[in-house]
């Protein structure tokens, strides 16, 4: 005769196989609020308004919303310490570190490590500049009689050159 476990006891066992996959999930979904912007706005590629729309709400909730996905992650591991083994508390620690991560990096600009401004910029006279094609589109200053262009393929990754032209500081950018 096969001994059946009481319904209180069957609900309680199949609450706590659920927790990882519910951890698993918090945490995805964390690290999804900081990796979707930066797989969005990249260097080097087109981005489409809708691309720049969902990156910029993303950015905005990111902080708030890793904050309370990290606190219901620590949460569930607190409802399970008691009742796990030791290598499954490991487990528990080590998901709840890593739900840490997303929620430190969404407090980061890290759209400034993406694209941080060209602090020296190097000049050479237009007959040497054979880096730049004909077909370059360039961004161009003139102030007393100076003239610089910046080419914009090049400044791609920058998109801020921090120079002085003619005596005055300018803020190249685009």
């Amino acid at each position: 005769m096969v001994e059946r476990m009481p319904a209180a006891q069957t609900e309680s066992r199949i609450k706590r196989r659920l927790i990882w996959p519910a951890l698993l999930g918090l945490l995805l979904f964390s690290i999804a609020f900081v990796a979707i912007p930066v797989l969005l706005i990249q260097p080097f590629r087109p981005q489409t308004q809708r691309a720049l729309e969902i990156s910029y709400l993303l950015r905005r909730w990111s902080p708030l919303a890793t904050a309370i996905i990290l606190i219901a992650a620590f949460a569930l591991v607190i409802w399970q310490w008691q009742q796990v083994s030791r290598w499954r508390k490991a487990l528990l620690l080590v998901l709840l570190s890593l739900s840490i991560v997303p929620a430190w990096f969404a407090r980061q600009n890290h759209f400034e490590w993406m694209f941080n401004p060209l602090q020296n910029s190097a000049y050479v006279k237009v007959n040497d500049a054979s880096f730049v094609r004909d077909s370059d589109m360039v961004l161009a200053v003139k102030i007393n009689n100076e003239a610089v262009a910046y080419p914009v393929r090049l400044m791609a990754y920058h998109h801020v050159v921090a120079d002085a032209v003619g005596g005055t500081p300018v803020c190249a950018t685009y």
